[in-house]
């Protein structure tokens, strides 16, 4: 039988979200900090691009990806968090690309980042009313530089940034360390006319990559290493997606970003919280060009909060790579990766991601989430959407004897126990059925109640049963089991109160049944903590978090299912009774042939396994 999750209307509803992010907002909102304004400097090539004023009741926050790589598990929560407080307070979320990167930022990473954004069920451009009606607010970085530059040369006009000239190894040497005080550059006085100089023709392409970079001029001696006068600009001969072969020079992104949110009218810039040292440059930045009346006050606000830190997974880029160009992986969307395109493709729902980013909420301090927060979340929501459909997946033969041969007629099942309005399906039954092997057992042990030699049992919405027996092929394995049927048992009919078995099986028939390829996966790592250091080394030392990969994260078998699924579409997930909810694959699947991947078994598995690691001992 068919073990169900707990429906929606027994789970205790989530309590209204509240967190410290939402109550700075309301206090924002009810001072009515943010008046109308626009942007007050001259026209740039941009300006069609920024958002309209701003009235006091409306608040903009944004998603801020580099398009160089593939979105995680992490981005979710940022995703959830940044365009759900737009929708709950009134406001906009703009989706923007941080692409200040030329290097290592690719068009494909765009395109990817607009569908999952998408896919979780978010807009950047839907319909508004008001003043701010037809908003579109998808922005690139690229869009300013123009404004960029700009606004550097009048941080060198104004005595707050000078070219640089030492190499980059010198500037490390001389930025000093978290007890010690930094050195300051000897090309710190340059003259205001000789850094304009230098910068332009660093624009213009005149100096090879590295020869020179701008800095802004704060403070070599301050308390916080980030304030001592970090690089703005650094000279990149590199086509840009975007902008092509038309800049040398490229901004910071701790430049950049203040800029953006500034340029955008962003009232809270909300990133996590290893950007919290960086927040001092940021308003830096903001006030110097506030103070030449090149920025309009009030000035964006930058919050942090705690990144999502989840159990038996790595959201580091680096690793995210390495396990993908080292083939541990098969490509960005394989399913047992924590990227967006993977969940996807395993079939985690979006409703699931934001049922979650909801339950985990925000906070300043760091916490580890167990995977099986996410997983529960997942089951939740496909409980409640997913029809149900049988598979065998370890098919054994049944035979019953007394069935007629070459006959067959319908079992009605329900598409989905919790919405009878979805109403019911037929399966067909014959003489000859798949089961799963482990319904049978020639010598049972004790509890066990379904079939064995003598004993009834139930074929969930059709007959009962009575085992007499079985058949073995040369080295004694079983091959297949002969049964009885009771001809007035039938489920649905007023015969079957007749008889109170304990065992219910699930079944297929042989002549109907549709064969298809199913990918069983299990999570990527197999410790809790990947890379974590051994419990008891003397050394203390992290390990290769590869050491650490899940052996047995993916099985493909061939199963046998009811013919119904034959007709599953890329992407529509089910319950596969008693065996979890399955998702038809969306790159595999051909009309008529789908190939199935396991989303989350209906149970957690993981928590019962016997010396399962929590962590590398």
């Amino acid at each position: 039988m068919s073990k169900e999750p707990r429906s929606p209307a027994a789970i205790p509803a989530a309590a209204a979200s509240t967190n410290f992010i939402r109550n700075i907002i309301e206090a924002d909102l009810e001072a009515g900090k943010h008046a109308a304004r626009r942007w007050s400097g001259r026209p740039g090539p941009a300006a069609q691009q920024l958002a309209g004023p701003l009235d006091p009741a409306r608040i903009r926050t944004r998603f801020p990806p580099e398009p160089n790589g593939y979105l995680h598990f992490g981005h979710a929560k940022s995703i959830c968090l940044n365009f759900g407080l737009a929708q709950d307070f009134g406001g906009r979320c703009h989706l923007r690309f941080d692409d200040t990167n030329p290097e290592k930022e690719e068009q494909e990473y765009v395109d990817s980042i607009i569908d999952s954004v998408r896919w979780l069920g978010f807009s950047w451009d839907e319909a508004a009313t008001g003043e701010a009606a037809g908003e579109n607010n998808l922005y690139f970085a690229s869009n300013y530089f123009d404004w960029m530059v700009e606004f550097a040369e009048y941080l060198i006009a104004s005595g707050h940034a000078y070219v640089e000239s030492q190499s980059a190894e010198e500037m490390r040497g001389s930025r000093g360390t978290l007890t010690e005080a930094g050195i300051d550059s000897p090309f710190r006085e340059r003259s205001v006319e000789e850094n304009m100089e230098l910068f332009r023709r660093m624009q213009k392409g005149e100096f090879a990559d590295g020869a020179h970079v701008l800095r802004a001029k704060i403070d070599m001696a301050s308390a916080n290493i980030n304030l001592r006068d970090p690089a703005i600009y650094r000279i990149r001969h590199a086509s840009h997606h975007n902008t092509g072969d038309r800049w040398c020079v490229y901004p910071m992104y701790t430049y950049a970003h203040p800029i953006e949110d500034a340029l955008e009218n962003i009232t809270h810039s909300i990133c996590t919280l290893e950007f919290a040292d960086q927040r001092p440059f940021y308003d830096w930045v903001l006030e110097r060009l506030a103070e030449g009346g090149l920025l309009q006050r009030p000035l964006p606000q930058q919050i942090e909060f705690s990144r999502l830190n989840l159990t038996y997974i790595v959201l580091s880029k680096r690793r995210l790579i390495q396990l993908v160009e080292e083939g541990h992986v098969n490509g960005w969307d394989d399913p047992r990766l924590p990227t967006l395109v993977g969940a996807r493709r395993r079939g985690y729902p979006a409703a699931g991601f934001r049922l979650f980013a909801e339950r985990v909420g925000v906070s300043r301090s760091e916490s580890l989430i167990e995977y099986t927060q996410l997983e529960d979340t997942m089951r939740e929501v496909l409980n409640e959407s997913a029809e149900r459909r049988v598979a065998v997946l370890d098919p054994l033969r049944l035979i019953i004897d007394n069935y007629p041969a070459g006959e067959s007629e319908d079992c009605l099942a329900p598409n989905h126990p919790l919405k009878p309005e979805l109403g019911k399906r037929a399966i067909p039954f014959g003489r000859e059925l798949w089961i799963e092997r482990e319904d049978f057992m020639e010598e049972p042990s004790k509890g066990y109640h379904r079939l064995y030699p003598g004993n009834l049992a139930r074929l969930r919405y059709a007959y009962v049963l009575r085992c007499v027996g079985c058949e073995h092929d040369e080295n004694g394995k079983v091959i297949a089991v002969h049964c009885e049927y009771l001809p007035d048992s039938k489920s649905g009919t007023p015969g079957a109160d007749n008889y109170k078995v304990k065992g219910n099986l699930h079944w297929v028939s042989v002549a109907d049944a549709c064969p298809a390829e199913v990918r069983l996966y299990d999570r990527l790592f197999a410790v809790a903590l990947p890379g974590a250091r051994r419990e008891g080394d003397p050394e203390d030392l992290e390990r290769d978090f590869r050491d650490d990969l899940n052996p047995n994260s993916i099985r493909v078998i061939q199963a046998w299912l009811e013919p119904a699924l034959k007709g599953a579409r890329p992407e529509e997930s089910f319950q596969f009774e008693r065996h979890g909810y399955f998702v038809a694959d969306r790159v595999d699947s051909r009309e008529g042939a789908p190939v199935f991947n396991r989303t989350v078994t209906l149970r957690d598995s993981w928590a019962a396994r016997p010396g399962q690691r929590q962590s590398g001992g």
